[in-house]
């Protein structure tokens, strides 16, 4: 989303449409993830070869920004370095929002011509673990994309998809791909009041008419109140960002804590760390609403300058094992 400054709640259906794909549940403590890796996913989740094989178009998308994974894995033993070449070799893709939600049936969808704030970090992060792990086939980087979009890595279907971030994080972290930094960034515990999806029902076009589905969503949303009140997921708060500038690193993920009601997080991106930069040079390097992907060259003043942001969230990166 880009640094406007205008609210987020101009209009409410403008809002849904850019949060759409934001959901949740099951978070893990922060000192665990902090502390020894847990076992990284296999790599064997069962998907339809329709999404194995991808298209010409995208086929050349994929190879060309697997290239450029490969060329920054080989320089570094660092994920996180790699994630941010990614991201920054799609620079000027535009922003696309729900390209999840349109296919009528749940399938895994993996673009590469534009991106919205959640599935250009899933994207760069899939990219970047494959490179690592020498897997150059696209079969490999769906399987990740799964992994990391599904609530315990598959099998895919709407009600598994990792809507509400803090649960991305969570599950992800539970699953070695990434590590929480709340406790560490010494961040404040966020709320507990998580029931957007639900109490917007007529906004989601899945769920709207559904009652098995309405039902799923509202026990995600209960689960993930419950674990939120016994280990709250943690953030740094607006004013406070720079002042752990030091502890980031490139490639970081960030998300934006947002005070809309019943809403964890409004948007995501990747700590940008200019080539020959000083310790206090960090940008976002997202998918904004406007710009496409782009760079915004102070993560602070960005958060400051849109309404209804309140701080971050950071997970980084961990190295394939």
């Amino acid at each position: 989303m880009p640094a406007y400054r205008r609210s987020l709640l101009v209009t409410l259906p403008g809002l849904l449409i850019g949060l759409a794909l934001l959901g949740g549940c099951r978070p893990n403590p922060d000192g665990s993830t902090e502390a020894a890796a847990p076992p990284q996913s296999s790599g064997s989740l069962a998907l339809p070869d329709s999404v194995l094989s991808p298209p010409d178009t995208t086929a050349d998308r994929f190879e060309a920004a697997l290239q450029t994974a490969l060329s920054h894995s080989e320089a570094t033993d660092s994920i996180g370095p790699v994630v941010q070449a990614v991201g920054r070799h799609f620079r000027g893709r535009p922003y696309r929002t729900g390209t999840l939600n349109a296919p009528t049936t749940e399938t895994l969808v993996a673009r590469f011509d534009g991106f919205d704030c959640v599935t250009f970090v899933e994207t760069a992060l899939a990219l970047a673990r494959g490179a690592q792990a020498s897997d150059t086939t696209y079969a490999g980087f769906a399987r990740r994309l799964a992994e990391q979009r599904y609530r315990g890595g598959g099998p895919v279907g709407y009600c598994g998809r990792l809507h509400y971030f803090t649960e991305w994080i969570t599950n992800n972290a539970t699953r070695g791909h990434v590590r929480r930094l709340g406790a560490q960034l010494e961040g404040r515990p966020l709320r507990d009041t998580l029931d957007f999806m639900s109490t917007h029902r007529s906004a989601y076009d899945r769920f709207a008419t559904d009652d098995s589905l309405f039902a799923c969503v509202q026990e995600m949303e209960a689960r993930l109140r419950a674990q939120q009140r016994r280990d709250p997921v943690r953030y740094v708060p607006q004013d406070s960002v720079r002042a752990v500038y030091d502890q980031l690193q490139a490639g970081d993920i960030v998300a934006l804590v947002s005070s809309i009601d019943g809403l964890d997080v409004a948007h995501t991106g990747l700590v940008y760390v200019p080539p020959d930069s000083g310790p206090n040079t960090i940008g976002l390097l997202h998918a904004s609403l406007t710009d496409g992907v782009t760079v915004s060259p102070d993560l602070q003043r960005y958060v400051r300058t849109i309404d209804r942001q309140i701080g971050m969230v950071v997970a980084r990166p961990r190295p394939v094992r």
